[in-house]
């Protein structure tokens, strides 16, 4: 393939979540999260994993950030446990856990690497959820005094502040079908979590905003919704009305200060907007970003069937919606390969909501790699190299035709502790071995930093 060069300032880094890598569950003060408490629920994650020591980044963090200078990276992304500073979500902070990220921050940027902070990632305090959690409008107000404090600490050094990661998990896979923390299952939470989230980004960006934040913006999973037949209108309508539920309902508030009405008429199918929804919510939750952060994995496929099974992942999309199953090469999550979906989306996102700098922050794919599997001691991970390539020209082709993405985060920088599946599903550039820590690079890792360092492929 010919030789592609990305533009000048282009910004080459990776992430990871405090819950996913950080271990230290019960260190410095830490207080228990929803997914301390969901992970100790049988049945809920596979064969019991937890968080607890994770990839031990709390106390590896220096060799983790040696690993990322060593590759080259530009930037870093990582997010803050609410726990951590505030061990029941709200009142006085905690300063050894401020301490960390104190820590974390300033060897990254000893390093040359560019602290990107999320305040939040799915980690929220267990005492707020005894409360309702993000069905009580209180939550996002307290989400609000968090950033502030965090920022407080880390502001003078962070320059980049993401809120939220993927609300849509958080509301739809929390509260709707029960998959992740905190495992309910009830539509009409998930569409009340669903604002309640926006508003807390919409209070912590003015808050943050206020504080001095250079730059403030929230990260997305929006999807490539595709019909299964263009030319079907039953495909079309199906495609729109998980468009709404998956895009629309997040980028409209945050971008044009509204709901969707087709989505608003929707929700009140299952529950009253206006008993979570009051005056001025939607002005709030508009506060100007900087950046809009997208995580991409796959596209999604829908038709227009009547009786179709729909997904509970969708609320309301049962009796209409058929999801059509991942087909051709798979990830190790049976996800989808297609990185075109990657060009579509930046498309739409750029075409419908200009102005807005763009910014990958999630790409990446699980495959059952091996340690051992090459005798100088990387992982081969061919496969990964493939995907990432792939998701790179797809984005490098969407600058061509005017996309403005300022950079690309692959996911992840570590083997981690992947939510629900545990520790079977590895999506790191370096191999962890979990009952060692023993951290070796995989051929991906190889192959991402000669990228970085010829700003291209």
């Amino acid at each position: 393939m010919s030789e592609l060069r990305f533009p000048e300032g282009f910004r080459w880094g990776a992430a990871t979540a405090a819950y996913q890598i950080e271990g230290a569950a019960r260190d410095d003060g830490r207080g228990p999260s929803i997914w301390d408490t969901f992970s100790r629920t049988p049945g809920r994650v596979f064969q019991g994993h937890t968080g607890d020591v994770a990839c031990d980044h709390y106390h590896r963090y220096a060799d983790d950030v040696a690993l990322m200078a060593e590759l080259g990276l530009h930037t870093y992304r990582f997010s803050v446990a609410w726990p951590r500073i505030q061990p029941d979500g709200t009142g006085p902070v905690n300063p050894r856990g401020l301490d960390f990220y104190d820590r974390l921050t300033d060897a990254l940027l000893a390093r040359g690497i560019d602290p990107i902070v999320t305040l939040y990632h799915w980690d929220l305090p267990q005492t707020l959820q005894d409360r309702g959690g993000w069905t009580a409008r209180e939550t996002a107000e307290h989400f609000a005094t968090y950033a502030t404090a965090v920022h407080a600490r880390l502001g003078d050094r962070v320059g980049t502040w993401t809120t939220l990661n993927e609300p849509w998990c958080s509301a739809y896979l929390g509260y709707g079908n029960g998959v992740h923390a905190p495992g309910e299952r009830d539509a009409g939470s998930a569409f009340t979590a669903v604002h309640h989230l926006l508003l807390g980004h919409g209070l912590a960006a003015r808050a943050l905003r206020a504080a001095g934040a250079e730059t403030v913006g929230i990260t997305l999973n929006p999807a490539d919704v595709c019909p299964a037949d263009p030319d079907s209108a039953a495909d079309a309508a199906a495609a729109r009305l998980v468009d709404g539920l998956q895009n629309r309902i997040f980028l409209d508030p945050l971008l044009r200060a509204a709901y969707p009405d087709d989505v608003l008429e929707h929700v009140g199918r299952m529950v009253d907007p206006a008993t979570f929804v009051r005056d001025g919510d939607e002005k709030l939750i508009a506060a100007p970003i900087d950046l809009l952060g997208i995580n991409f994995y796959q596209p999604t496929y829908v038709a227009g069937r009547p009786g179709g099974a729909g997904s509970d992942a969708y609320p309301g999309t049962d009796g209409a919606v058929e999801f059509l199953p991942a087909t051709g090469p798979l990830t190790d999550m049976g996800w989808m390969i297609e990185p075109a979906g990657l060009t579509r989306l930046l498309e739409r996102i750029a075409t419908d909501y200009p102005g807005v700098p763009l910014l990958v922050t999630e790409n990446g794919a699980a495959f059952p790699d091996k340690a051992g599997s090459d005798p100088v001691g990387e992982v081969q991970d061919t496969d990964r190299v493939a995907y990432l390539d792939g998701h790179l020209r797809a984005a490098h082709q969407a600058i061509a035709r005017g996309v403005d993405l300022r950079g690309y985060l692959v996911w992840s920088l570590l083997d981690n502790f992947e939510w629900a599946e545990g520790y079977r599903k590895r999506f790191g550039i370096v191999h962890v071995d979990y009952l060692t820590q023993r951290r070796t690079l995989k051929s991906s890792a190889r192959w991402y930093q000669e990228v970085i360092s010829r700003n291209g492929l």
